[in-house]
């Protein structure tokens, strides 16, 4: 699942990959056409507790998988979120870029013992192979990314 804000309304929409693949989305609340471009990779993913297993430990089987572990209180999350829209708009499909809020899922975030956020958490051929504590600059991070590829 991505989240696409709708051009005509601005209402944020869930969007399945899978389903938009085979048909255009629209905006839940007022029906207008969504960009079929920003669905894939293209886009960080939403990911939850019920979705992670399937969505990031699976999809890392394909391609390295980064999941950004944050919080919307948390200051140093927010500065990070667009260094990681920019590497998902240019990953190429080399790699995948997901978000996981850690007060919304706290079974993933227990599990992977994050105790400080943000954390990014590196996924290849579904374990855990790298993990990023703090805020890092966009080259570090891709740098990261890179040595699992």
């Amino acid at each position: 699942m991505t989240i696409q804000v709708c051009p005509n309304c601005g209402a944020k929409n869930r969007v399945d990959e899978l389903t938009a693949r085979q048909k255009q989305p629209v905006c839940g609340k007022c029906g207008a056409p969504l960009s079929q471009a920003a669905v894939g990779d293209s886009q960080p993913q939403v990911v939850t507790d019920a979705s992670f297993d399937a969505d990031v430990i699976g999809a890392s089987s394909a391609k390295p998988v980064l999941v950004d572990a944050w919080a919307e209180w948390c200051g140093p999350c927010r500065m990070i979120a667009p260094t990681l829209d920019q590497l998902a708009a240019e990953s190429g499909g080399k790699y995948k870029i997901a978000k996981l809020n850690v007060d919304e899922n706290p079974v993933i975030a227990n599990r992977f013992n994050i105790r400080s956020i943000p954390t990014m958490l590196i996924f290849k051929n579904g374990k855990l192979a790298d993990q990023i504590v703090g805020v890092q600059p966009k080259q570090a991070i891709a740098a990261r990314l890179e040595r699992q590829l």
